[in-house]
């Protein structure tokens, strides 16, 4: 005849492990909606960090210095570096005599001929003023200056 002794620890044991396994289902149900809460979240700060990335990009090649307004400040301005590497060989000018028609360095105009950087829109608008001028009027303002 069995132990009276070892069967009640059999069954109490038993019984422990029964309950200890639906607390613990229980647990695993609540971890498992807390992860994919977790990675829920998670997926919705990576779209809004792209969102934000992505509007930066756009304002930032929509004003490039926090000029919004352009009806204000007149024609938006393009800008060709060919061009202007044309229009500085036509007048004979070396970069840095440009860059002082312009208003800018002669190493900023070499760069902006190569295509390596690109004018803000003050110095458009100093680009502007001195495509309108001729070879008379360039030395003139060189002299003057």
């Amino acid at each position: 005849m069995p132990n009276i002794a070892s069967i009640l620890k059999a069954e109490i044991s038993r019984v422990a492990r029964k309950e200890v396994r639906t607390e613990i289902e229980t647990l695993k149900k609540a971890s498992a909606h807390h992860r994919a809460s977790i990675a829920a979240l998670r997926r919705q700060v990576e779209k809004l960090e792209k969102e934000l990335r992505h509007a930066l990009r756009v304002s930032a090649r929509v004003s490039p210095a926090g000029e919004a307004d352009e009806g204000e400040s007149g024609p938006s301005r393009r800008f060709s570096a060919t061009r202007l590497a044309a229009h500085r060989e036509k007048l004979g000018l070396s970069a840095a005599a440009y860059g002082k028609l312009v208003g800018v360095t002669g190493q900023t105009i070499y760069k902006w001929e190569q295509g390596r950087a690109r004018p803000r829109k003050a110095q458009l608008e100093g680009l502007a003023s001195v495509r309108g001028l001729g070879r008379r009027e360039v030395a003139e303002q060189l002299n003057a200056e």
